[in-house]
């Protein structure tokens, strides 16, 4: 891979920005904590990711759309070693986290509150152990095909700030984007999914704590698989 950023403009993978009237003690977390975490692609790109932080850490691992944060908060309390970065748009979803951060402070987490290309155009090549993408929005119509995360330029992305022998991560319960995230992958140069047997993409991954989305999707009987990709 170039160590040239890339120069594409940024796109919305998102949705709608933001849903109910935030509860007083979130409003008050954004207000107060937030600007502590954010990071701001608007700066200079970090020579190191220890930068970010108060304390240097031994891995480094992004989260792209953590919804309400639990499963970032779950991994981030229970691998104090390891530097987390969650990126979430929505809103009440950031407001949901940053409040928990509030009440139960970690020293291993930044935000991002926007458009996770300009974080990853941002961030210092080769400067990740792994890369999370968990039950993104499917964007189940195929005239939207084109607005799913997953795609060749990102892909790109995601590669160039992987570490070599890095994880990129993938989770959904919708068969298409599986099927579309496995052929994408399959044509890039620098991933080789990990799968030997079937239980390596049925059985959820080590120490995974579920989230909300998960759980929606098991009561409406759809069955989730967890994709594992190394960066060659």
């Amino acid at each position: 891979m170039s160590s040239e950023r890339p120069t594409r403009g940024s796109e919305a993978f998102f949705g709608r920005r933001k849903g109910k009237t935030l509860r007083p003690a979130q409003a008050d977390a954004l207000s107060d904590l937030l600007p502590r975490l954010r990071l701001d692609p608007e700066t200079a790109s970090p020579d190191d990711l220890s930068e970010l932080y108060t304390r240097a850490f031994g891995t480094y691992r992004l989260e792209i759309g953590f919804g309400g944060g639990e499963h970032l908060l779950h991994r981030a309390h229970a691998m104090p070693q390891t530097g987390f970065i969650g990126v979430e748009p929505f809103v009440n979803g950031l407001a949901k986290c940053v409040a928990a951060l509030a009440a139960e402070p970690l020293d291993n987490v930044r935000l991002y509150d926007d458009d996770a290309t300009r974080l990853l155009d941002w961030l210092p090549e080769a400067s990740l152990d792994q890369v999370d993408l968990l039950y993104p929005d499917p964007w189940p119509k195929k005239k939207h095909w084109k607005r799913r995360f997953v795609s060749p330029v990102n892909l790109d992305r995601i590669a160039r700030v992987l570490k070599p022998g890095g994880l990129f991560c993938f989770a959904s319960d919708i068969d298409s984007y599986v099927n579309w995230t496995l052929l994408h992958t399959r044509n890039h140069k620098q991933f080789s999914w990990l799968a030997t047997c079937a239980d390596d993409w049925r059985l959820a991954y080590e120490g995974w704590p579920g989230t909300r989305y998960e759980a929606k999707a098991l009561r409406e009987g759809r069955v989730a698989a967890y994709l594992t990709f190394k960066r060659r």
